[in-house]
């Protein structure tokens, strides 16, 4: 009795503590996979405060989805799966366009080229991607082929490089309705004589607007006749067709102006620091760069899959979880010979609407890497506020209204001689996060 009074009560707590270990243990496991499904669901989310605002953290969020640090490990085998189906077919020349100006839309077929067609394209497995958007369906041409020329021109420049190639050409984003933001322009950071005798060419790239829009046909028009500086073609004139104007923009430079040294696609909301651009990022003073491509890089950035969000991508129209590296679409420069390859390589990748994205995709098609800029600072797809040291030394600042484009622009080049103040220096793009003494315009 003695012996059993004093071994018992040891083996029976020894049950108890391992009885106690086994709840913890199941009670961890059971927040961690608590915890696991919160964050799936969080990641899912437009959830962040002042995400249409104009000054959210870019750095920390980008419209179409979180970034994630593993983005870029996965990026490889993610692209390998969007052209294992179809091969890359080798740039050929492109048509001449000059010849189609009085005719339709070319290869026009009706749904858009799914089922066996789609499954030919075989790009991304993007299921019938065209039903998204009826202008899209129209660049689908006989045998699910993309259309080389989808859009007949309405306005069209086909002289603007024939006397000379431009160093420099600039394609401007801009709805039929904004004659003022393209009034501004011409008046600032368009204007040619900032090139000092380089070669400039300006292009407003434009679709049609709806019927029930209060800016006519013919007031384009006859702003075309005024300033030769419009290109535009018969498809709707929609936040989801900009990658058709982008390609209409780039189909253009390789057609008529092959030869270009740069061009930089920008929108009408922008500022941008033509000079800057000029003298200090492409240096006419060098040999000319080729299969060059720059901007703000956006890595390892995943589709949005919120479907409520401006920037939803299904997951059966790109099926990767990641996107590949792209540039923002707010402003990105490259060299001439690039608007061909781009374009040529686009013949074979279906549609999607984020336009800078889907230029992303064409260059990881051509297994071309966007160049980080010289300064991480350069290009800004947000406002960044103004003073005339900090934009004396940036390319592009987003968000501005025609007035405060003439406002701030005249301010930077009445004090571009002497934009800093007090000895500031420009070093390492640190002007964001430091306090400037520096003129502000009234």
């Amino acid at each position: 009795m003695q012996w059993r009074r004093r071994h018992c009560c040891p083996i029976k707590m020894t049950w108890t503590i391992k009885r106690s270990l086994f709840r913890t243990h199941v009670a961890g496991l059971f927040s961690l996979a608590l915890l696991f499904t919160l964050c799936l669901f969080f990641s899912q989310q437009d959830w962040l405060p002042g995400r249409s605002g104009t000054r959210e953290n870019p750095l920390a969020y980008t419209a179409r989805g979180f970034r994630s640090a593993k983005g870029e490990a996965n990026q490889s085998s993610s692209l390998r799966s969007l052209w294992r189906e179809t091969g890359y077919v080798a740039p050929k020349p492109l048509l001449n366009l000059s010849s189609q100006q009085a005719d339709g839309p070319a290869g026009e077929t009706a749904g858009g080229g799914g089922g066996a067609a789609g499954a030919r394209m075989g790009v991304m497995g993007l299921g019938d991607s065209m039903s998204t958007n009826n202008s899209l369906q129209k660049e689908m041409g006989v045998g699910g082929r993309l259309s080389a020329q989808p859009y007949r021109y309405i306005l069209n420049e086909p002289s603007k490089c024939r006397e000379s190639m431009p160093f420099l050409i600039l394609l401007i984003a801009a709805e039929p309705g904004q004659a003022e933001a393209r009034d501004a322009i011409r008046q600032t950071w368009g204007n040619e004589s900032i090139a000092m005798g380089l070669g400039f060419v300006r292009l407003f790239l434009l679709g049609t607007g709806k019927s029930s829009d209060t800016y006519p046909q013919s007031s384009i028009e006859e702003e075309s006749r005024v300033h030769h500086d419009i290109i535009q073609q018969d498809y709707q004139d929609t936040y989801y067709n900009l990658t058709i104007k982008t390609l209409m923009g780039l189909n253009w430079v390789a057609t008529y102006c092959p030869r270009a040294a740069y061009v930089m696609k920008t929108d009408s909301d922008m500022f941008v620091n033509t000079e800057y651009l000029i003298q200090k990022l492409l240096k006419p003073e060098l040999p000319h760069k080729q299969r060059y491509f720059t901007g703000y890089l956006m890595r390892g950035y995943a589709p949005n899959r919120n479907k409520d969000s401006k920037w939803y991508m299904a997951p059966e129209l790109y099926p990767s979880e990641r996107y590949p590296i792209f540039c923002s679409g707010t402003g990105y420069v490259f060299s001439g010979d690039m608007a061909e390859l781009i374009y040529q390589a686009s013949l074979s990748i279906r549609r999607l609407h984020l336009e800078d994205v889907y230029v992303g995709i064409c260059l990881a098609k051509l297994r071309i890497d966007p160049t980080p800029p010289p300064n991480e600072f350069l290009f800004n797809h947000w406002r960044v506020s103004y003073s005339s040291c900090k934009y004396s030394h940036l390319i592009t600042s987003h968000q501005f209204q025609p007035n405060e484009l003439i406002k701030y622009w005249n301010h930077l080049q009445s004090n571009k001689h002497n934009a800093c103040i007090n000895g500031a220096k420009e070093k390492n793009g640190r002007y964001r996060h430091r306090k400037f003494h520096g003129e502000r315009p009234p």
